[in-house]
C-alpha cells in the first residue's frame, strides 16, 4: 500500500495511520500469514500458542526496530528467501507431527518462533522502509506500525481458531483425507 508522510501530523494521526499500515501489511503478507497458520496448526490452541505467538512477536519486534532505525542493514531479496524457507521448514514439521514424530519445533515452539520472528521482522522493516517514518516521531510510528502488525496477526489467529472450531463442530464426520487439507 502507498502512504505519503505529511509534513505535520498529530500524535493521533500518526498512530492511526501507522496502525492501519501495520494491519494492512500483515493481512496482505501471505508469507507471514502462512507462517502464523503453520504455528497455529503445529502448536494448537491454549497457553502454548499464546507463548509461541508472543515469541514470534518479540523476535520480529526486535529486528523491525533495529532495521527501521538503521542499526541493521540488509538486502530484501535474501531475507524474503529465508522467510520462504522458514515456511518450508514449518511445513516439514507439520508433516512430521502428523506422523507422530516429536521434534524440536514441537518441544520448544516458542524458541523456533522467536528465532524465525527475527527474520520476519526484517521483512516487516522492508515494508516500513518503503513507506518511511515521520521525522521527530519515529518511535511513535514504529510502535504504531508494530501494534498494527500485532492486531492483524491476532485477528488472523482468531479467524483460524474460529474456523478450526467450526470444522470440528460440524454435525457430520469428515473423511480421513480432509485431515491433510
Amino acid at each position: 500500500s502507498e502512504y505519503r508522510i505529511p509534513e505535520r501530523q498529530s500524535v493521533l494521526s500518526i498512530t492511526s495511520d501507522y496502525v492501519r499500515l501495520g494491519v494492512e501489511h500483515i493481512l496482505s503478507g501471505w508469507a507471514h500469514l502462512l507462517f502464523i497458520l503453520g504455528l497455529v496448526l503445529l502448536v494448537g490452541r491454549g497457553r502454548a500458542l499464546l507463548w509461541t505467538i508472543t515469541a514470534f512477536t518479540a523476535g520480529h519486534s526486535i529486528t523491525l526496530g533495529l532495521a527501521a532505525l538503521g542499526i541493521v542493514r540488509f538486502s530484501p531479496g535474501p531475507i524474503e528467501a529465508v522467510i520462504a524457507f522458514s515456511i518450508y521448514l514449518l511445513a516439514i514439521e507439520l508433516v512430521r507431527s502428523q506422523r507422530g514424530l516429536w521434534t524440536l519445533m514441537q518441544r520448544m515452539p516458542w524458541v523456533v518462533a522467536g528465532t524465525f520472528g527475527l527474520l520476519h521482522g526484517l521483512g516487516f522493516a522492508g515494508a516500513l522502509r518503503e513507506v518511511g517514518l515521520p521525522e521527530g516521531e519515529i518511535p511513535l510510528a514504529l510502535l504504531s506500525f508494530n501494534l498494527g502488525i500485532e492486531l492483524g496477526q491476532l485477528f488472523f489467529v482468531a479467524v483460524v481458531i474460529a474456523g478450526w472450531w467450526a470444522v470440528g463442530a460440524a454435525p457430520f464426520s469428515w473423511p480421513n483425507w480432509m485431515r491433510y487439507v
